[in-house]
């Protein structure tokens, strides 16, 4: 077995594990499942790997890689694709914004739906459920998050105004990894509360379907 034959199995095994069902474009029944991953879909650059639908549309695609790729060169090709959807097809949008770069062991994702989108590394695919709902979304967390209201500072201390103003800075310029280190006794827990306050209200902040890198 070839090394993208390999990783394609894996990469089976992850969307079947997601929700996916997986299925080669000669026996292609949309209908099977809210969420369908197509093999070797025909578009106009060529066949993508796999072609993602949801409720019958397709929302994305997925670049397999062997193992040991550098996934992170490989955005284009994934682009490409999406750019690429044929109009024969009901589309979501002009075109799908999900695309996927895997070797079935390293994952890379991004919505062309953000501002200064790029990939980054997943721990596996999304649910279908999950991307329908992001497309029901009139924009995307990282959207909003750049677009959060002024902080109302009326009770906190300085060094809580500082912490949750740099947090949300960093969640602006798509840092999503932030620490804050406080002294004791400097209300660490009034300033958790706070931002996670506002980043439900504000940004509609939810926990995660999908762990992170």
């Amino acid at each position: 077995m070839k090394p993208e034959e390999k990783a394609r199995q894996r990469i089976d095994q992850l969307l079947e594990a997601a929700g996916w069902a997986v299925q080669e474009r000669e026996r292609l029944n949309l209908s099977a499942s809210l969420g369908v991953a197509v093999r070797d879909l025909s578009l106009k650059t060529g066949p993508a790997d796999y072609v993602l639908f949801v409720d019958g549309k397709p929302v994305g695609v997925t670049e397999a890689k062997p193992f040991g790729t550098t996934l992170s060169g490989v955005a284009e090709q994934s682009g490409g694709y999406l750019a690429s959807i044929p109009e024969s097809l009901p589309h979501v949008e002009e075109a799908p914004p999900f695309a996927y770069e895997s070797t079935g062991v390293e994952t890379y994702f991004r919505d062309l739906r953000d501002p200064e989108h790029r990939s980054r590394p997943v721990f596996s695919f999304h649910k279908p459920e999950t991307l329908k709902e992001w497309l029901s979304q009139h924009n995307t967390l990282r959207d909003r998050l750049k677009n959060m209201p002024p902080l109302i500072t009326h009770g906190l201390r300085d060094c809580q105004i500082e912490a949750i103003t740099n947090l949300e800075k960093s969640f602006a310029e798509a840092r999503p990894r932030a620490l804050i280190q406080m002294a004791s006794g400097s209300g660490k827990t009034y300033t958790a509360v706070s931002f996670v306050y506002r980043l439900i209200k504000f940004a509609n902040a939810r926990k995660s379907p999908l762990p992170r890198r």
